[in-house]
């Protein structure tokens, strides 16, 4: 199975900025990167108007798009209540990833990266279970925990490059 890392933190503390800075870094260090991305709104990543779309509209519980570059497979989950994350994460080839990043999912028992951020106003209690590897942050902090500095990318990314050959 590939090793899940989650990337939990309050909303607007800056998980989605961190990734978009932190998967490059892991690309350039020859580490293959899938990410799982929670969102509490429904999704939709195909295009009204599209052939694909109206496809799905109709009635597809499937509807799959591929082309020469890229691929996706969209599944209705109408009866489902709670996503299930290691259901999703068996979706990925792991002939083709060497880690699944996750964002969200900060009650899930996996390892994590908490991110916290003084200025959000949020309390890091709340953030903070047995899963927690490692805490990102801007502010001096007193935790049982390695301490990482949020704004350093490549200090993150050497973390999770060491947290990831201790699983192999």
């Amino acid at each position: 199975m590939i090793p899940l890392l989650g990337i939990v933190a309050h909303s607007g503390t800056g998980k989605t900025t961190l990734l978009k800075q932190l998967i490059p870094y892991l690309r350039r260090c020859n580490i293959r990167v899938g990410l799982i991305k929670h969102s509490h709104h429904s999704v939709d990543v195909d295009t009204p108007g599209k052939d694909s779309y109206e496809l799905r509209k109709a009635g597809a519980d499937q509807t799959m798009v591929a082309s020469s570059k890229r691929w996706a497979l969209m599944t209705e989950t109408a009866d489902s209540d709670v996503l299930d994350l290691h259901y999703l994460a068996d979706r990925f080839d792991e002939t083709t990833l060497d880690i699944i990043l996750v964002e969200g999912f900060k009650h899930e028992k996996i390892a994590k990266i908490a991110l916290f951020r003084e200025a959000s106003g949020k309390d890091l209690a709340g953030l903070i279970d047995d899963f927690v590897v490692g805490v990102a942050t801007d502010t001096p902090l007193d935790v049982q925990i390695p301490l990482l500095d949020l704004n350093n990318v490549a200090e993150i990314g050497e973390f999770i490059a060491e947290w990831l050959k201790d699983r192999a």
